[in-house]
């Protein structure tokens, strides 16, 4: 099984970033805005579509407002098992680092899910970054 994790360090509170990242009908908005393009609400998930043109349904495993973590799944499409999760953690005096972790099949989908997620880390860290602090 692949695995990739990426690392991000935001100017900008935890509160924030798990606040955005908690809000899984506004991922296009508050969280990756110009990846993410699209976001619909559904039974106990959300239809995502990406600037790529690419469309994931995702069910929605866990919400942990305690640890903040979002865990997230992708059902259908190309890949034979998607699981994902993404955690925020405090950095400094008022930053956040945003871990995102995916693991998937096939392995052969590597290059494309990493080319993915980092153009996915660019948006969220300007995204995220562009809150004003409170």
């Amino acid at each position: 099984m692949a695995s990739i994790c990426m690392n991000l360090e935001i100017a900008a509170t935890p509160e924030a970033a798990w606040s955005a990242v908690r809000d899984v009908g506004a991922v296009h908005t508050r969280f990756a805005r110009d990846f993410v393009t699209d976001c619909r609400l559904e039974e106990g998930g959300r239809v995502v579509t990406f600037a790529n043109g690419a469309v994931a349904h995702e069910l929605i495993v866990d919400i942990d407002d305690d640890a903040r973590r979002l865990a997230y799944a992708v059902s259908g499409g190309s890949m034979t098992h998607h699981n994902a999760s993404f955690h925020v953690f405090p950095a400094g005096a008022t930053g956040t680092k945003l871990v995102w972790r995916a693991d998937f099949l096939p392995d052969s989908a590597a290059a494309y899910m990493r080319k993915m997620m980092e153009e996915g880390s660019k948006a969220i860290r300007k995204t995220l970054e562009s809150v004003p602090a409170a």
